[in-house]
């Protein structure tokens, strides 16, 4: 019989979006594609892949750099549009993704969406879903600095915990595709496992890689977490990355 919530070593999963839950950076890149090329541009493959993971924000300079003579916001606003146009035609579901946010909802484990994507894409893929897995998002609009940087995985953490102060870092595991992101969730102090999807990712020993969520189950993450908290055990607790 599987633990219960309250014996687990695992009490919450964090979810990165694109490229992990669904295969939207070829949206994304063909949003990229026809903007650059609206402005007289160019853009390659080669400075679409520099973009996968990252922020918005930053995502957005590096197109005013390739001849986009928009404000970031304009560019971001653009970019999101057509994605959820995409989106709104059909999901591209990740392989084992819905099946195991619907394995860690029958064991009552809590899973939270950390992703660069705004609030109204996110809320697009969410809805897709038949289930209300996610407890709350955290979307790159709510937070000052975007991935890299670990500041919305501290968030995260920070909001699990005003419903269970019991619960520390250890206790949750990071999903990532993308080499921001799985730098993000490791700044953070959070287990992490990373899924490569469009750019692969190096053998690191501070996370664990996986192939594919197929076939994955909420045992294999309380692995990783059962490891987690008993090296966190006596650590001193991470900075606060919740925006003053």
């Amino acid at each position: 019989m599987r633990p219960s919530p309250s014996v687990s070593p695992l009490r919450a999963v964090l979810w990165d979006m694109d490229g992990t839950i669904v295969d939207t950076e070829p949206y994304w890149i063909a949003a990229e594609h026809a903007l650059v090329e609206a402005h007289g541009g160019t853009w390659s493959h080669g400075q679409a892949m520099q973009l996968v993971g990252q922020s918005l924000t930053y995502s957005a300079g590096i197109l005013q750099g390739a001849g986009v003579q928009l404000e970031i916001r304009e560019i971001i606003d653009s970019l999101t549009a057509e994605v959820i146009s995409s989106v709104q035609r059909s999901v591209p579901w990740r392989p084992g993704a819905r099946e195991l946010l619907e394995d860690l909802h029958q064991a009552g484990v809590r899973c939270a969406l950390v992703t660069m994507s705004e609030a109204p894409l996110a809320r697009e893929i969410v809805a897709s879903l038949p289930k209300q897995y996610f407890e709350f998002l955290v979307t790159g609009d709510t937070v000052s600095q975007g991935k890299p940087h670990p500041e919305a995985y501290l968030t995260a953490v920070e909001l699990l915990q005003d419903a269970d102060p019991g619960l520390t870092i250890g206790h949750c595991v990071a999903l990532e595709d993308s080499a921001p992101g799985v730098a993000a969730a490791v700044a953070s102090g959070v287990a992490t496992v990373a899924i490569p999807h469009i750019v692969p990712l190096p053998e690191d020993p501070r996370h664990t890689i996986w192939e594919t969520l197929a076939g994955r189950t909420v045992s294999d993450l309380e692995a990783i977490a059962a490891v987690s908290l008993a090296s966190t055990a006596v650590l001193p607790e991470p900075l606060s990355g919740r925006t003053p």
